[in-house]
């Protein structure tokens, strides 16, 4: 294993044993490490402790869903306001696939792929001229297959692999360091109702979670909360598109293209990088 895997194995371990609160140790045991070791590969690659983690799988979202009914019809309102959001310290602009260019199939647009490891496993990455296109994990699925997929709804383009040119994608989710003012673009293909879910996702703030009831109340047709699943499920840009934000009403995690242990993972990642931030501010 590598250490980006050996963190992603480590955070599997703790989504799956969470109600037990391992021990350090175990948790190290399990990726075969000293707890010594684990905790600064942890903190240097996770950007977290493995604690504060496994706090933000337990202890911290137990809180969230306690308060979910107010949060959510909150974000309900939030959902409705037009214009970017903020995200990841990023300004998020999604730019979608006109009629013309979809009839076109990508006749023209040369897109650039490349797989990167991530402490969250690794991230299949596709890019246009015109910004992300894909984004995926791999361990649901294979690099081949998600490029397959692509090629085929872009059949008239032409795909090269160029993991110097999609890098970025993954830079600025987990490294903070860059100009937070920067406009970062997606460039995205679906219906109009999928497309309108997406611009709605982007708006759900780091850390928070919203209802798929609520986004379809929010668009304007609180009857379709089945098709505002079914288009969550067709996001084709996992973590910039946060579909891992949205819940059932119960409070449930729901899908997730990606599997629930992934979806929880990614919760507690993004959640207990926010209690951090918070905290190092308090501090400071």
């Amino acid at each position: 294993m590598n250490d980006y895997e050996r963190i992603e194995k480590a955070m599997d371990y703790m989504v799956a044993h969470a109600a037990t609160q391992p021990k350090l140790e175990a948790v190290a045991a399990h990726v075969h490490l000293s707890a010594f070791h684990f905790q600064r590969l942890f903190c240097r690659y996770a950007g977290i402790s493995p604690k504060r983690f496994l706090q933000a799988l337990t202890l911290e979202r137990g809180k969230q869903l306690m308060q979910s009914s107010t949060s959510l019809l909150d974000i309900a309102h939030t959902l409705g306001l037009s214009g970017g959001s903020r995200l990841y310290d990023h300004f998020v602009q999604l730019d979608a696939v006109t009629p013309g260019e979809h009839k076109r199939q990508g006749q023209g647009v040369e897109i650039a792929y490349g797989v990167h490891a991530t402490p969250l496993g690794s991230l299949f990455v596709a890019v246009t001229p015109r910004g992300i296109c894909r984004m995926g994990f791999v361990d649901a699925t294979s690099a081949d297959e998600l490029r397959a997929r692509l090629a085929k709804e872009w059949p008239l383009s032409t795909l090269h692999h160029d993991p110097d040119a999609t890098r970025f994608a993954v830079e600025a989710l987990f490294n903070r360091s860059g100009d937070a003012s920067a406009t970062l673009s997606l460039h995205v293909t679906g219906t109009n109702f999928q497309i309108a879910v997406w611009r709605a996702l982007l708006t759900i703030p780091e850390g928070q979670l919203a209802s798929y009831s609520h986004i379809a109340q929010a668009l304007g047709t609180p009857k379709s909360s089945r098709a505002v699943g079914n288009a969550v499920g067709a996001n084709p840009i996992a973590l910039w598109i946060p579909c891992h934000r949205v819940i059932q009403q119960s409070g449930a995690l729901g899908g997730y293209r990606w599997g629930l242990a992934k979806k929880q993972m990614v919760q507690a990642w993004e959640l207990a990088q926010l209690n951090t931030a918070a905290h190092e501010f308090e501090v400071s």
